[in-house]
This record gives C-alpha cells, structure tokens and sequence, in this order.
C-alpha cells in the first residue's frame, strides 16, 4: 500500500532502529581494533597504577625528616620504572627514584631533584626544600581498582582507548560485526568517472559518496554496476545483492516519474516496505525496506539528499548492526550565523558549518548553496541545522539544533 501522508524525521529513525537487528559479534586482535565498536564491557584486571607511583624524578623520603631543612639524608638505593627498591626505607634515609618507579616502603613523599643535590660521591643528598606527606605520588588504584568497567560496551574505539585496552590485557577484542553492504546507482544519465559524459548525462558522484560513508560507519562495501532506468536488470541486481549482505543502499529511482523503478523492483521481489515518504527537505523520497533479512535504502538521487538521508538512516542502521551505543546522530544546540528559511509542509535540514566564537559559543553558518544538487557547496558543511515543519523563517541568533555530520 502507497504511503500517503509523510512520515516525521524522528519517527522514521525509530522505524529503522526497530527493524535493525545486531548482527552477531567477533573477536579480533587488538592491533586491529582501532575504529570498532565493543561488544563487551572491558573490565580492569588490576588497579591502575598497580603501586604508589613517583611523579618526579627525585627522591623518596619521609616527610618528618625533612622538616627542618636544609637537611643531609642517606642514599641507599635506586628505583626506576621497571626495577624498584625493595628495602624499607628507615628514618635518615633516601632513595633515589626516577618518574613511574615505585615508592618504597616507608617512603611518603618524593622531593624533586631541582631542589636538592648529591654529595659524598652519591652516597647522600641534601634537600633544601621541605616535602608534605603524599607530595608528587600517584597512590595505587587512583585511576581505576581491579574489577572496575574501563570502557562500556557499544563504545567505539579510538587511538586513545588502544592504550587502555592494551593495559589490560585485551590482546583480543570482542567488537561488533561489521556489515556487509552493496551499494547501487541508477539512472540512464549516469556515465563513469573515467568517461566523459555526453548531452544530457553526468558522473556517477554518489556511488563514491555511498562508499565512503559506509566505509566511514563501518561497513564493508561492495560497488555494484550501474543498473540505469532498466526494470529488469535492477530487479535481478537488488535480488542477487540482497542474498549476500546485510544491507542495500541505492540511489536514484525513488521519486514517482516514469522512470523511477526502484520502488517497483522492491514490490515485485516481495520486500516490505516501512517508509517510502519523509517530512524531510531535502530527502523526501526516502524509502526503507527489508528483503528477505537484507534491509534495504532506496535514497534520492541528488547528491546532497543522498548524503543527508544516508547520514540520517542508513548509518544510523549499519551503526546498530555493530551495536553502537548512539547509533543515530545526536542533536545539540548551536547559535544560528545568519537567518534561514524552513518549509511549510517538512523539516528542513539545511547544511551549515560550525565553529566557536570569541565567547566560547557554538555557532552554526549555514551555506549559501542552490538545492539537494549543489554538491560542490555541501563539501564545506560540518553539520546540518534543524528546522522545524511549518516554521517559514529563523533569524540570526537564535538557537538552533544541529547534527555533526560524520568525518
């Protein structure tokens, strides 16, 4: 049955979420986890630091004896990052120590070398300046006990977490799966890029936008050849696609004209249909479907509508698919750079960059660009600014919402 009425933004989200199921996790070596998303909790398997840790290069001693300075303390010993001393540190005593080595026992404070000097050819140090009980160590388990959640599951993981990661002993790393994606553009129009293109066609641009989101959100992506305005042909390369992967992406074919069979192809393969209008400008024509246990993302043909409705829908599912704790883009809020105007009958979803003021505000610029097929414009959008079906106009100033668009 055709859609007739058109579905809200948020509404369609929540139906692609809901029809989105997780695809089994896997574990793979750390070195290679950099970009995926947890599957599991990563658990402390010892406090961290696992000892009293030094902050300085220096020396450790008791904080009573160097009350009355300058004071002369006996060296016995040395500690370094990976070799400590394992004496007990007794009252006159010192023991030279080096930044992330352990602090003795008996020791409570570290004095910094700046403020002292070695004598009697190393066998004492004079301190000049007094150390407070605790002064530059780090106690154990001050960043995290044994037993405590590192990082939570559906957290993608980045340079940083590689760190914590290795720590605590994930040489493998349970993650999402990524999926398997095709992505497909029709349309007599379209030549490739190594052709030149003749009266009345273009370059094929959105193929190479669809790869790299999805590469970007993760996925694994197959390029299928162009399918043009042949019914049938799309019809067999929707089918022979939707039995190997997780998900189809196609653009172009959606809206109502003569030539649009995307929608066609998907009724006679048997696929069910959740969406095919949205209250969206640019990106109405969106349509969202399974076949089989492939979902399936027929976008609009226009460049800059394929990016927003891809960023919008299609991540959002291949994000959950690997469990992603926010799988769909998160609003926030941001000072609108000049005014705007929305629609009467959908929300619009403008393209804008952002960038912080002088008083530390977020603001967001719209782009001066000429519709969903000005793509050379939309490469200088970072974001999208929200506006509301029915709203004809927002002024400079006024606070907006806004969607980061992905890297």
């Amino acid at each position: 049955m055709t859609q007739t009425t058109l579905l809200p933004v948020p509404e369609a989200i929540r139906i692609v979420q809901t029809q989105t199921a997780r695809l089994e996790p896997e574990q793979i070596a750390l070195a290679s986890a950099r970009g995926r998303v947890l599957a599991a909790d990563v658990i402390a398997d010892s406090d961290l630091p696992p000892f009293d840790r030094a902050l300085m290069d220096g020396y450790a001693v008791r904080a009573q004896d160097t009350t009355d300075v300058p004071v002369r303390l006996r060296i016995v010993g040395e500690a370094a990052a990976g070799r400590g001393w394992r004496g007990v540190l007794q009252a006159g005593e010192a023991v030279r120590i080096m930044t992330g080595a352990p602090v003795p026992i008996g020791a409570d404070s570290v004095q910094q070398v700046e403020v002292t000097r070695e004598l009697e050819g190393g066998a004492a140090v004079e301190i000049d300046k007094p150390t407070q009980h605790g002064q530059f160590i780090t106690r154990r388990a001050t960043e995290i006990k044994r037993g405590e959640i590192v990082l939570r599951a559906g957290t993608a993981i980045n340079a940083a977490m590689m760190a914590a990661l290795a720590s605590f002993g994930y040489a493998r790393v349970r993650v999402g799966t990524r999926p398997r994606v095709a992505v497909l553009a029709t349309g007599t129009e379209l030549v490739a890029v190594d052709e030149q293109p003749g009266p009345d066609q273009i370059r094929d641009s959105n193929t190479y936008s669809l790869l790299a989101y999805a590469e970007a959100a993760g996925a694994i992506v197959e390029h299928l050849p162009f399918a043009g305005d042949d019914a049938e042909l799309l019809q067999r390369l929707i089918a022979e696609a939707a039995a190997r992967t997780d998900a189809l992406i196609l653009s172009g074919g959606v809206s109502m004209g003569v030539y649009d069979f995307t929608k066609t192809a998907l009724g006679a393969l048997g696929a069910e249909v959740f969406f095919e209008r949205v209250s969206l400008r640019p990106g109405k024509p969106t349509v969202f479907a399974r076949l089989g246990r492939t979902l399936v993302f027929g976008l609009p043909g226009n460049p800059v509508s394929v990016s927003v409705t891809f960023n919008l829908f299609a991540r959002t599912a291949l994000r959950a698919m690997q469990g992603a704790q926010d799988a769909a883009l998160v609003a926030e809020q941001a000072v609108l750079g000049r005014a705007v105007k929305g629609a009467l009958e959908r929300a619009s979803y403008l393209p804008a960059r952002l960038h912080t003021d002088d008083d530390g505000r977020l603001i967001a610029e719209p782009l001066r660009w000429g519709g969903s097929s000005d793509f050379v414009a939309f490469t200088q959008a970072t974001a999208l600014v929200l506006i509301a079906a029915g709203v004809q106009a927002v002024d400079a100033g006024a606070v907006v919402r806004v969607l980061r668009l992905p890297e």
